[in-house]
This record gives structure tokens, sequence and C-alpha cells, in this order.
């Protein structure tokens, strides 16, 4: 099997274009999330200047102070690395068992990609066969079984 079981995003990809693309998806994921925390601090330091002052009599803020107070609420309620469910390393799915809508278990779907590349064109060019060589009633109404 190639990639030892790895997905492969990008099948039949040159390597050096591969890594171009993966490149690119960090890239654009340090920008996205420079945006989310650009825009968050933001929204803080307007929530913060519209209600503190008015409720708590509290002096307003600027952005940098949003932009702290953001970070220092997830330092004090959500800790380092957003661990959840119980703590660091708990694994939520640990001990469940997952079957899927035909009995399957969560493990047979390491197969599925396989299985499309090796019997779903040959799958797919039978059933087609089989309905454009039918003739009669049922050969264009869609219906299973017709």
């Amino acid at each position: 099997m190639r990639g030892h079981g790895m997905h492969d995003m990008w099948p039949g990809a040159h390597p050096a274009v591969r890594g171009l693309r993966i490149a690119g998806l960090v890239v654009l994921g340090v920008i996205g999330a420079a945006l989310f925390a650009l825009v968050f601090g933001w929204l803080v330091m307007i929530l913060w200047n519209w209600l503190m002052p008015a409720i708590f009599h509290l002096g307003e803020i600027g952005y940098w102070q949003a932009f702290g107070i953001v970070i220092l609420a997830k330092l004090i309620f959500g800790g380092i690395g957003g661990a959840r469910y119980g703590g660091r390393g708990h694994n939520p799915w640990k001990g469940r068992t997952w079957e899927g809508p035909h009995g399957r278990g969560r493990d047979d779907w390491r197969y599925y990609r396989e299985f499309w590349e090796t019997e779903g064109r040959n799958a797919f060019e039978r059933f087609v066969q089989k309905k454009t060589g039918e003739s009669g009633p049922g050969a264009e109404s869609g219906t299973p079984g017709a």
C-alpha cells in the first residue's frame, strides 16, 4: 500500500509540488491565525469599551490591552494546549465503540479509499453497462431493481 496508510491529499503530484502546496497551506494558516487574533482582539476592545465603563465604571482600553486580556483569559480559563474532556492526554473516544450505518466498526473505514480506488471504477462501469444495455419501461426510471 502506498504511503503506509497515510491519506494522500494530492495523488499523482510531484513531491516538490506537494511540498510547495504544504508550505503554502502553512503560510495561509499562519496568516489566518494572525487575522483571527487581530479581529478577536478588536472585538474584545469594542465590547469592553462599550460595556465595562457603563456597568462597572472602568476605564476604556486600547487594542493591545484587549489582546492581553484575551491571552490572560486563555491562560487562566483555557490552559495551554487546549486539552478538553478531562484534562491533558484524555481521549474522549477511548473505550467507546462506534457502529456505522451498516453495523461496521470505525476501523473498517481505513479500507474505504483503497476499495473505491480498486473496485469503484469497475462497479460503476458495470452499472452503466447494465443501465444503457437495458430496454423497457424501467430502464430510464432510475429506480433500483427496475
